[in-house]
């Protein structure tokens, strides 16, 4: 498994708890906007950690921290990452889970295996909208980031890959203890049409948020914006009556 960062305290990743959150590097997925985009693309340029040093972290901070985030990247490409989650649970802690949904066959190990408490699932957009939400349909591009060039180029959305994250959903909203969707909401990239096709998508699910996008840094020239808070209403008031909680964040 590919390490790629700790941070030693967070008050935001999981919400309602003092955690930690750890990086992991390498994604499936080349969204345009990724605010990670170096650690998905170039993970080879952050520093590594060992599973014993996170271990050894987490036993130093019984009794001040009380949950561990996990994100990336994409987690669930590294086939072995129980080898790091046991432990963790092992040690009391409660684990919170960041994915994309392509790899629903891991979700459900998961699951079955009690080693994640909380799911937050990434919903891009809606289905007729994956592909260009999740890699620029039909174009590549590049941009400067921190003197560096950043690329990104096409990924198609083939119906095999759509069906996973179906079965994602349903798993999620069947089988998991606890979970969230998530949308980051991207001005040219998303439109109204999305949020009807994604309050059909997860229909009857607990909880849903609208992310508001910015712009990491160095990426400030790519022709992406926030929407405003006013178009940001409107769109969870789209999906609002299908789910439990709805709320935006990031405003």
């Amino acid at each position: 498994m590919i390490i790629s960062g700790l941070q030693k305290v967070t008050l935001l990743d999981y919400p309602g708890h003092i955690a930690c959150t750890i990086f992991f590097g390498n994604c499936n997925l080349r969204c345009p906007f990724c605010h990670n985009m170096e650690l998905v693309t170039n993970p080879e340029h952050f520093p590594k950690f060992t599973k014993e040093e996170i271990l050894d972290f987490l036993k130093e901070r019984k009794g001040k921290l009380n949950g561990v985030a996990i994100t990336g990247g994409e987690p669930l490409l590294n086939v072995d990452i129980e080898d790091l989650l046991k432990p963790i649970k092992e040690l009391g802690y409660p684990i919170k889970l960041d994915t994309n949904g392509f790899f629903p066959e891991m979700i459900e190990k998961l699951i079955d295996d009690n080693l994640v408490d909380k799911f937050a699932m990434d919903i891009k957009a809606g289905f007729t909208n994956y592909e260009k939400v999740i890699g620029v349909h039909e174009s590549s591009g590049e941009a400067t980031r921190r003197g560096k060039t950043v690329q990104w180029t096409v990924f198609h959305c083939e119906p095999v890959f759509i069906e996973k994250v179906k079965r994602s959903i349903n798993l999620l909203m069947t089988k998991a203890s606890d979970y969230e969707f998530r949308t980051t909401c991207v001005k040219g990239l998303h439109t109204e049409a999305d949020f009807y096709e994604i309050r059909d998508m997860i229909k009857g699910a607990k909880e849903y948020y609208l992310q508001d996008y910015k712009a990491a840094p160095g990426m400030e020239d790519l022709p992406f914006k926030p929407f405003t808070r006013e178009e940001l209403e409107s769109f969870a008031k789209i999906v609002e009556d299908a789910v439990g909680k709805v709320e935006i964040r990031g405003v």
